[in-house]
């Protein structure tokens, strides 16, 4: 079996390294420990089956380049990149350059975009760097991304960074499981609540102060589980930062009184953290590789896909544990900062597992009686596009703007958590125009039967695309009908988030909305065919996927 360790120290001293020094200034030359890096005009990127030994076990993986998570690729904004990929799988494999503006052509979605890359044979990405900041790129085919098909992205700014800093750390959160993908969704499809060890007995719901009788009632007449946070979870899943699990111990050097900058990726399949560092604050600048305004907060949640840049200044001569617990608090990735190698400091314990209340369900209907599960259960006419049926649940009846929510289970942690409405673009945003048009997306699904769709209907069952007009301003208000947070991507647009910003409103490319919860974005529509999914890989797997296609008005119809 492959030595992981060994083969990354290889890695990460081979190809494209030695081509780092021409662009990337002397704090920035160390490669964070656990990631290879290439860089330059042409970068070559290998496919392939791979041994992974994680904490002491070793299992099947998909690399890049022999690495899990793939090697960073380093680049800058204005060059031309030509990315050759090699798929020495049996099977399709793809790329999709995840939060990168360029041609849809390149985007990576196979029978979206372009055809994929069939089995043992080769493909290039070319395209233009015209954007900075911190991004992931991964696989779009079945469920390669599970598998370790995924890496980081650095482009560093063609001018001045408005972001001072000594030293930076690449982080890449991600999950990673022993058991096949297909064979987890097939457990998934057979019994949803298979990988939750938390459920409530009876005794503990009676116990638990967080829930009212009435509460338990409604729970156990729409027959769902609040214990239901997270689909998959620390049963099967080991945590990672840069593919090393909490016992490896990932650990990123600094001297104290250093501005670290740490670049932080949820390359999760289907995994939400809150992430901390005990006795550091985080100074937010930027939220997937758009700079903010610098706001200091002492904990914040990263939802599947997206990126948050942070400095710490770690004052004192001693370690500093990462956290990043998953949302369910099943289990946790953790790393360490420190001065020197081989230290460690105190790992905390797994704070107590959340409960989804009926706000989780859009039913935060106090003094109406026993009515939420009725509204619930209603006809749609709160939401006459969806598709009622079978793998239509619930419609919520009172979704409420949950933007300035810190996320579940953090509204009592007793310290300051990072909302949505907190993040404010450093700069004016690009079209400050105000929407035309306004289309509703409701966020739909079946617990009970994993099934998971936009307005009632999965991917298959779609016969048109969703329209847009090139150039067009929209807003797009997309509204959680589920128990289960959602984190939703629009391929190659940045949307700016309607948090009462205006022209400096947060730019994103994912978003996650929370269980009963709406959120608005505005858009300035691009040409092409884009994928429009869920990023919790399973959901989208099962159906919860559309595509966007944008042409100009006169090839509209």
């Amino acid at each position: 079996m492959t030595d992981r360790r060994g083969l990354l120290r290889g890695a990460a001293f081979a190809g494209g390294t030695a081509a780092l020094g021409r662009w990337m200034p002397a704090w920035a030359q160390t490669v964070s420990p656990g990631l290879a890096a290439l860089s330059g005009e042409d970068i070559t990127l290998r496919v392939a089956h791979q041994a992974m030994t994680v904490d002491g076990r070793t299992s099947h993986a998909i690399a890049v380049n022999g690495t899990v998570p793939a090697p960073l690729i380093r680049l800058r904004e204005g060059q031309r990149a030509r990315l050759h990929v090699i798929n020495d799988l049996d099977e399709e494999t793809s790329i999709h350059w995840h939060g990168l503006i360029l041609p849809f052509q390149m985007d990576g979605v196979p029978g979206v975009s372009f055809p994929g890359i069939p089995a043992r044979t080769h493909f290039t990405y070319e395209f233009p760097i015209v954007q900075s900041g911190t991004y992931w790129y991964h696989s779009h085919s079945g469920l390669q991304e599970q598998m370790g098909h995924y890496g980081p992205i650095v482009i560093d700014p063609a001018g001045a960074d408005p972001v001072g800093f000594d030293r930076e750390h690449v982080i890449v959160l991600s999950d990673h499981s022993p058991l096949h993908p297909h064979r987890i969704f097939e457990k998934l499809k057979q019994q949803p609540g298979i990988f939750n060890r938390q459920r409530q007995t009876l005794a503990g719901q009676m116990a638990d102060q967080d829930q009212s009788a009435k509460d338990r009632r409604e729970w156990g007449r729409m027959r769902m589980d609040p214990t239901d946070i997270a689909d998959v979870t620390g049963s099967t899943y080991t945590y990672l930062v840069n593919g090393h699990g909490p016992r490896d111990n990932w650990t990123g050097l600094f001297r104290p009184g250093e501005r670290v900058r740490l670049r932080i990726v949820n390359a999760s399949a289907m995994t939400i953290f809150n992430f901390r560092i005990p006795g550091l604050r985080l100074r937010v600048v930027q939220a997937d590789g758009q700079n903010v305004r610098p706001i200091d907060v002492d904990e914040l949640q990263i939802t599947v896909a997206e990126t948050y840049d942070v400095i710490v200044t770690p004052a004192e001569d001693r370690a500093y544990t990462i956290v990043a617990e998953s949302v369910d608090r099943s289990g946790m990735a953790r790393g360490t900062l420190a001065p020197r190698p081989g230290m460690a400091a105190e790992v905390p314990p797994l704070r107590r597992r959340p409960l989804a209340t009926m706000r989780d369900m859009g039913m935060d209907m106090s003094g109406h009686g026993g009515m939420a599960h009725d509204m619930a259960m209603r006809d749609g006419a709160n939401a006459p596009q969806v598709r009622l049926g079978p793998g239509v649940q619930s419609i919520a009846p009172m979704p409420i703007d949950r933007t300035g929510d810190p996320g579940q289970g953090l509204q009592d942690v007793g310290h300051r958590v990072l909302t949505y409405r907190d993040l404010v673009a450093l700069e004016p945003n690009p079209d400050t125009r105000a929407p035309s048009r306004q289309i509703e997306i409701h966020l739909t699904g079946n617990m009970e039967r994993y099934m998971w769709s936009f307005d009632g209907e999965k991917l298959s069952e779609v016969r048109d695309p969703i329209a847009f007009t090139t150039g067009e301003r929209l807003r797009v208000t997309l509204v959680n009908d589920t128990m289960m947070a959602h984190p939703i991507h629009l391929h190659g647009h940045f949307f700016e988030l309607v948090t009462g910003h205006g022209a400096h409103s947060p730019r994103k490319h994912t978003v996650n909305v929370l269980p009963g919860g709406k959120v608005s974005w505005d858009v300035t529509a691009v040409p092409g065919d884009w994928a429009f999914h869920c990023h919790m890989l399973y959901h989208m797997h099962a159906g919860m996927m559309q595509v966007v296609r944008v042409r100009p008005l006169q090839d509209a119809a």
